[in-house]
């Protein structure tokens, strides 16, 4: 079996880049790169993708060594038939790692054709860092890098505001282009950069929001052989997922002219107003992810599919999402749970191994975007907590530990989150402090939380007698309390 790459293809890398995207990772490759390929057969937009590595860790080698090339498995239902599509995405032309090839990443803001950017750098990837520098090549946050580029094309095009770009970032945090405009135009005072490229940037650029809907369940280890001997070559970057896609984009006229998605049978929405899209999806999809992880984890389950076949665990995330979270959405009862259906129903799929581990990243940060709102919202609405997300805040909490029962757990987030974390946790174990007493103080942390979590009356109390409990008696026994009254 030969190995994946353009010669062994016959696949050369002649189209223009038109996209440069943020991350090359499991989501950004089965979900944009994959729409760009189906623009490319079934429209004229002809246009290749340079992939930038967002962060130093790790060099994208397999994508390098494959020419950029990999095979998409998409399981799920397509036009009411159950269906298995294998795609080889070859839209992929060049991969840049700003680290190491500085002087190639700032050239690629001098093409012509270059006009769209796109970014999945997760909730924590948007941010001002002040300590990022002008000089620095690169500078650390994905904005100031970004920043840098566009000041780099500024310059090379004297400030023609047809250079422009469309800035599409799929990060799942609230009004995501805004956020990111404002985050480069920070860096730009921060820099001290030219007023006219502040203009340039607000007038001759479009941040547009989106929002993202694709579960995307990465490698398929389990069946990979037997793909990979159907496909007739090796491919280590396979990636797996749901047919099911959404992506909705708040952008103009002008914009989806460019963005011919209209033209295929593509799921993309263009919109006026985001907002309510958003707060239904991340809060029911994205929410309950986010809560399952912990509990499902330190429960001894690993893949989503496994939280939904186990029958208390499937219990606690549909009461979660129909006792408490669409409580706090403003939508007709019926589309509320009718898309809880659908999410429930793609949890379950067969085909995909969605490892929990996979979805824990930065799982701090997205609490606070996706389920720290349905927490206030529901307590506004009956002045009482949710029991459901707060168990499961007291269980992310414990996650943070870094081990249970035993079992090293993969933890991955800001390193100052995981320092504080472990710090806390050490002081327990060392009986330097109580369970109350770490939960108050891990609740208190504005830097993570964003406000001090112990001004909710009966949160304290509440996480650590849920800590407790769990530490005592295991996440399922005391789940039971929780489902049964």
């Amino acid at each position: 079996m030969h190995i994946l790459n353009r010669t062994t293809q016959n696949i050369p890398a002649q189209l223009p880049i038109k996209v440069m995207q943020f991350g090359g990772g499991n989501f950004l490759r089965a979900f944009v790169d994959w729409m760009i390929q189906i623009l490319n057969e079934e429209t004229d937009f002809n246009g290749g993708v340079a992939v930038i590595k967002p962060t130093e860790r790790g060099d994208y080698n397999e994508l390098k060594t494959q020419d950029g090339l990999f095979t998409v498995i998409l399981d799920g239902v397509k036009k009411g038939q159950l269906i298995a599509e294998k795609k080889l995405v070859s839209v992929v032309q060049k991969v840049v790692n700003p680290y190491t090839e500085w002087d190639a990443y700032l050239k690629l803001a001098e093409r012509e054709e270059l006009k769209f950017i796109v970014s999945n750098t997760t909730e924590a990837g948007i941010r001002f860092n002040p300590d990022d520098k002008f000089t620095g090549t690169p500078p650390t946050e994905f904005p100031a890098k970004l920043t840098k580029w566009l000041h780099h094309r500024y310059l090379f095009f004297g400030g023609n505001p047809s250079k422009g770009c469309i800035l599409l970032p799929c990060e799942l945090i609230e009004n995501n282009g805004h956020t990111l405009k404002e985050t480069v135009l920070k860096y730009a005072d921060h820099w001290n950069l030219n007023p006219d490229f502040k203009a340039w940037i607000a007038s001759a650029n479009h941040f547009c929001g989106t929002l993202v809907d694709r579960i995307v369940s990465g490698y398929p280890q389990d069946r990979a052989e037997e793909i990979e001997l159907e496909l007739g070559y090796g491919d280590k970057l396979l990636v797996a997922g749901e047919y099911y896609h959404s992506w909705v984009i708040q952008g103009s006229q002008e914009i989806q002219k460019k963005l011919p998605f209209a033209q295929t049978d593509l799921n993309v929405q263009f919109v006026e107003d985001l907002v309510p899209y958003r707060k239904m999806k991340v809060r029911i999809l994205n929410g309950a992810h986010t809560a399952m992880v912990p509990v499902g984890y330190l429960g001894g389950l690993r893949l989503v599919r496994d939280v939904m076949q186990e029958e208390i665990t499937f219990s606690f995330v549909e009461n979660l999402l129909t006792g408490e979270v669409i409580k706090t959405l403003d939508f007709p009862v019926e589309i509320k749970r009718k898309f809880v259906q659908e999410v429930m129903d793609r949890y379950r799929n067969p085909l995909i191994d969605h490892q929990l581990i996979s979805i824990s990243l930065n799982g701090t940060s997205k609490f606070v975007t996706r389920l720290l709102p349905a927490l206030k919202g529901y307590r506004a609405l009956t002045g009482t907590l949710p029991a459901r997300i707060v168990f499961s805040l007291a269980a992310l909490i414990l996650f943070y530990k870094g081990e249970f029962n035993g079992e090293e757990i993969e933890l991955k987030d800001n390193k100052q989150v995981l320092d504080f974390f472990q710090d806390h946790w050490r002081r327990v174990i060392d009986g330097n402090l109580t369970i109350e007493e770490l939960a108050q103080s891990i609740l208190a942390n504005k830097l993570i939380w964003g406000e001090n979590l112990n001004n909710f009356p009966g949160m304290t109390e509440m996480v650590s007698h849920y800590i407790a409990e769990i530490e005592a008696n295991g996440v399922m026994a005391t789940l039971r309390t929780i489902e049964t009254g």
